[in-house]
C-alpha cells in the first residue's frame, strides 16, 4: 500500500542525523478520540499516550494505539491487546538512543507479532484477530498490521498516506499466490449445485484473511507476520484514522476525512462511525480511532530591535549581501517540510523480515532467539536463513538465530512441514 505523495524515500540515517543536531527534539502534541458501535463485542482498542522508556541517563515518552478486531470469539483480541506491546518492547535492547530505537522498531514489531501468535496458540483457543498497531515517537510514525483494519494519515501539508495493508483474500492477489504455494486451498463457500457465494476464503478453516494473530484451526500459512510502514511527518502534523472494516466497507479514505473536517478527535471519530452506519447499517462491530498530531504551540517571538541608521557610506558598500550569508549547511534546513517515507515491507518470510536492511544487528544479543527472546547456548540457535534459497551465500553461523520451536513455526508458515495447529488439545 503506497501513499499518494510523489516524494522519494529518504534514508533514515539522514533524517536522524538532522534531528540529532538539536539535543532536545521538540515533540508534537497528540490528541485522540474513540467511537465504537458493538454488534458482536469482539473489537478492542489500546490507547496509550505516555509510554515511558529509558534513554541514556533520562526517560522519554512515546505513544501507542492499537485496534484488535476479533473473530470467532474475543480471546485472541484480548490476549493480543494485553501482550503485544510488551513482546515488541522486549525485542528491543534498553540501551538505545532515539535514532537506534526508531530504526529497530520494524524488526521488533515482526518479532512481537510472531511471539504473541505463538504463545496464544498454547492457550488452545480457536479465535483470531486482526491487528493495526501504531507507535508514534516524536515525528516518526510506525504502523504494523495484519488483517483488514486500515490506518490512514492525512498530512496537514496535503496528501493521504495509506499506512496499512489489506490482507483480505478478495483483494490481495500476492497473498493468494503465497497461500496456494504453501499448500492452502482458496475458494468461496459452496451453496450447492455449483453455486459459490461470499468472499474468497482459505481452507481449511474458511478464513477470508491471509494474515492474523490466532486462528489455530486454520493452516499455518495464515501468518502473523505484519506489513510495516514507517514515515516521518512534517512539522505541520496531521490527522490519523484507524478503523475496523466496518468503517472502510462503507467509506473511502477521502469520505472519512471529509465528513469530520474541523471537528476535534472525539467528535470526528463519532461522526465517522455515524456515517458508516448510515451507509451500511450495523453489520459488524464498527470502531474508529482518530488521532490529531499537532505542533506544539510556541510563544510569540520578541520583536527585533530597531535597526540603527548607517552613519557612513563605506559601511554600506562593504556590508555582506544577504545571499552571501547562507552557508551550504544552512541550505540543508531550507528543504521543503514534507512527509518522508522511511520503511515499507510486507514479506511473509521471517528470513527477509528479521534480516532488516537497517544496520541494527549489533543491537541484538547474538545468542538469543530473534522471536521469543529466550537465551540459547552457542550452537543451539538455528540461523533464520537455514533452508532458504537466498542468492547470497549464507553460512549456518550467520544470524539472527531462532530457537528450535520458533524454527518449527517458521518452517510451517513457509509450507515446509505439515501444520501442527490441529494437534493442540483444546481446553
Amino acid at each position: 500500500m503506497s501513499s499518494r505523495g510523489q516524494y522519494q524515500p529518504v534514508p533514515l540515517s539522514v533524517l536522524l542525523k538532522r534531528e540529532s543536531s538539536n539535543e532536545k527534539i521538540e515533540k508534537p502534541e497528540i490528541v485522540h478520540g474513540l467511537a465504537s458501535q458493538s454488534k458482536k463485542g469482539e473489537d478492542f482498542t489500546l490507547l496509550k499516550t505516555e509510554c515511558q522508556r529509558t534513554m541514556g541517563n533520562g526517560v522519554t515518552t512515546f505513544s501507542v494505539f492499537g485496534l484488535f478486531d476479533g473473530h470467532n470469539g474475543s480471546a485472541a483480541a484480548i490476549y493480543t491487546k494485553e501482550n503485544l506491546l510488551n513482546n515488541v518492547l522486549n525485542a528491543i535492547p534498553t540501551d538505545l538512543n532515539t535514532d537506534e530505537w526508531v530504526a529497530a522498531l520494524p524488526r521488533a514489531l515482526v518479532s512481537g507479532f510472531v511471539k504473541t501468535d505463538k504463545h496464544f496458540h498454547k492457550i488452545g483457543k480457536k479465535s483470531g484477530t486482526t491487528v493495526t498497531f501504531v507507535i508514534i515517537e516524536g515525528w516518526f510514525i510506525t504502523v504494523a498490521s495484519v488483517g483488514d483494519s486500515q490506518c490512514i494519515f492525512d498530512s496537514a501539508n496535503g496528501g493521504i498516506y495509506y499506512l496499512s495493508a489489506d490482507h483480505r483474500l478478495d483483494c490481495n492477489e500476492e497473498e493468494r499466490e503465497r497461500i496456494t504455494a504453501s499448500g492452502g486451498d482458496i475458494g468461496r463457500l459452496n451453496a450447492g449445485c455449483g453455486t459459490e457465494i461470499g468472499p474468497l476464503r482459505c481452507w481449511p478453516g474458511g478464513l477470508c484473511l491471509s494474515r492474523s494473530i490466532g486462528d489455530r484451526d486454520v493452516g499455518e500459512f495464515i501468518v502473523p507476520v505484519p506489513y510495516i510502514k514507517q514515515i516521518k511527518m512534517s512539522k505541520a502534523g496531521g490527522r490519523m484514522i484507524i478503523s475496523s472494516d466496518g468503517v472502510w466497507d462503507a467509506l473511502s479514505a477521502e469520505a472519512a476525512l471529509d465528513c469530520c473536517r474541523g471537528m476535534p478527535p472525539e467528535a470526528a471519530a463519532a461522526q465517522i462511525v455515524k456515517e458508516a452506519l448510515q451507509a451500511n447499517g450495523l453489520r459488524d462491530d464498527t470502531t474508529c480511532i482518530v488521532i490529531d498530531i499537532l505542533p506544539q504551540e510556541k510563544p510569540a517571538a520578541p520583536s527585533p530591535p530597531p535597526k540603527k541608521p548607517v552613519k557612513h557610506l563605506l559601511m554600506s558598500l562593504f556590508r555582506k549581501k544577504p545571499s552571501e550569508s547562507f552557508s551550504y549547511k544552512d541550505k540543508e534546513y531550507m528543504e521543503p517540510d514534507v512527509v518522508e517515507e522511511l520503511f515499507e515491507e510486507g514479506s511473509a518470510l521471517l528470513s527477509e523480515r528479521l534480516n532488516t536492511k537497517y544496520p541494527v544487528c549489533n543491537m541484538f544479543k547474538l545468542f538469543m532467539c530473534a522471536v521469543c527472546q529466550i537465551e540459547m547456548k552457542p550452537g543451539e540457535g538455528i540461523s533464520v536463513h537455514a533452508g532458504t534459497s537466498s542468492l547470497v551465500k549464507v553460512c549456518p553461523w550467520d544470524g539472527p538465530f531462532l530457537c528450535s520451536s520458533c524454527q518449527e513455526k517458521k518452517e510451517a508458515m513457509e509450507g515446509k512441514r505439515p501444520s501442527d495447529r490441529h494437534c493442540i488439545d483444546s481446553d
